[in-house]
């Protein structure tokens, strides 16, 4: 029988992530269908991801474990065909083209060099911007045929605008909707301050579609919108913040971006390793288990690095990521909803795949509540990490090798310590545990720099500074807080 080639996989470029082929050749099954022992490797010329035999291959693993089904889905549905998403930003319907332009046009506008703390100033450079979206998008976008796209594929019609096509619009359409509620960047306090936002008819009305096509709810934009769909199929990120801006600041904007791009190129070979460990383990084939679990160890080693090496002063700077790359992305305002105010937050690092997914895939409790996987984690995103939680083996494995599958498992949360353990000492059990440790590390200095004309808040908790709690550390502690109990649960 075919037997699976399980030699290190080399990493190269951002973009790549290649697998060695060293497997045996073997008679393929009557009916050309793929046997779960006999998947290939990925040929390094297939495509530049290496992924393309993947998405052959969960084609033929679909029948036979619902995890494939649901990547498969991830892949196709949401993802035009690939992952991370295909986002065609050149070819779309005319209706919805003007949002693009309009982007363009105001985005120089948004943000300030020397930002001011006069709230009069920043209220009335605020409305300066707010006015001028509002007359182009007035002008240019025919509300109406906008609403007849977004019906017509609601109801299925892909041809009015293919799902490439739409995963680019709904990344404008965001990155829109963010631009108008701040009004300027860095992020000040008098916006923050506000509690409900009436957007113009051109961005409120595709909202709701694009974000039930999707499945999920908040008035804000996510990781999947505003970061995944903002990198076109050559890999170049579309709508930036920071136009005109120091280098500094466009080269942080950037790098910081980017990192989150990079992460789900890399994590897409891992989400396949876990669907052919779970159809080996469900098959009694230990031994194939323990090899795909081998390859996740090397992968993840290979992903956190996209961190480690990028968010480090040299790369996003202390002194402006708060004011210029993180704000941007914050939300902190809502709507009333049946009598009651809603408040939404906007993107954070919790909303990304591929934390979740692993965490889901070792089985641990995930951090975000039902309320906001709802709200911010599309549907398919969810549906992936629950079916990996509802079916980790951790807690089934017996034996020999069952003894030796648990310790590759734990090697994935253990591989990094003697590298990393000098940033956090009494994270020593594992990978994730080191991880986290860094990355709390890491991000503080970033969160505590002087930004004096905004209150204390992150992007994904919204304002965090109070009447009480006028110092900046103390205003952070609740997070750190987070950070340091999401550690201890990292076992």
């Amino acid at each position: 029988m075919l037997r699976f080639a399980f030699s290190k996989p080399r990493i190269g470029r951002p973009y790549t992530a290649y697998c060695i082929v060293a497997c045996l050749t073997a008679l393929l099954l009557s009916f050309g269908v793929l046997s779960w022992r006999k998947l290939r490797k990925p040929n390094e010329d297939i495509d530049e991801t290496g992924n393309l035999r993947k998405y052959q291959d969960l084609r033929a693993l679909k029948d036979q474990h619902e995890i494939a089904a649901i990547l498969l889905d991830l892949v196709d549905k949401d993802g035009a065909g690939a992952w991370p998403p295909k986002a065609n930003h050149d070819s779309w319907p005319a209706a919805l083209k003007p949002y693009q332009d309009i982007y363009f046009e105001c985005v120089p506008l948004l943000p300030a060099a020397k930002p001011s703390t006069n709230d009069a100033v920043n209220q009335e450079r605020r409305g300066g911007y707010r006015s001028l979206m509002q007359k182009l998008l007035h002008e240019r976008i025919n509300v109406a045929e906008v609403e007849n796209i977004m019906k017509a594929v609601e109801a299925g019609n892909w041809s009015a605008c293919p799902q490439d096509a739409y995963n680019a619009v709904y990344c404008c359409v965001a990155v829109c909707r963010h631009a108008y509620r701040w009004g300027t960047i860095p992020v000040v306090k008098v916006a923050q301050l506000e509690k409900i936002v009436e957007f113009p008819p051109a961005l409120d009305v595709p909202w709701p579609y694009l974000q039930r096509s999707f499945g999920v709810e908040a008035d804000s934009g996510n990781n999947t919108a505003n970061v995944l769909h903002n990198f076109n199929e050559q890999g170049e990120r579309v709508y930036k913040i920071n136009v005109g801006m120091s280098d500094v600041i466009t080269s942080s904007e950037e790098t910081f971006f980017r990192m989150f791009y990079d992460l789900e190129v890399l994590a897409f070979p891992i989400y396949y390793d876990m669907v052919v460990a779970n159809i080996c383990f469900q098959k009694s084939d230990k031994e194939m288990c323990l090899r795909r679990l081998e390859s996740i160890t090397f992968r993840v080693r290979h992903l956190l690095m996209i961190f480690y090496q990028n968010l480090t002063e040299s790369r996003v700077s202390h002194s402006v990521w708060l004011s210029y790359v993180q704000g941007f992305q914050g939300w902190g305002v809502g709507r009333m909803i049946d009598g009651e105010y809603v408040k939404y937050d906007g993107l954070s690092g919790n909303h990304v795949l591929f934390f979740q997914a692993l965490d889901a895939f070792l089985g641990m409790d995930r951090y975000l509540s039902d309320q906001n996987m709802e709200r911010y984690v599309p549907l398919n995103q969810r549906k992936l990490c629950i079916s990996l939680k509802k079916n980790c083996f951790r807690n089934k494995l017996d034996g020999e090798k069952g003894g030796a599958i648990e310790k590759e498992i734990r090697k994935i949360v253990n591989s990094l310590k003697v590298k990393f353990h000098s940033v956090f000492q009494q994270a020593r059990s594992n990978v994730l545990q080191v991880f986290r440790a860094a990355h709390r590390a890491r991000v503080m200095p970033y969160l505590e720099q002087p930004a004096p004309e905004r209150l204390t808040m992150t992007a994904g908790k919204s304002v965090l500074e109070t009447p009480t709690t006028k110092d900046t550390k103390k205003a952070l502690k609740a997070l750190d807080d987070m950070l340091f109990v999401r550690l201890k649960q990292t076992v």
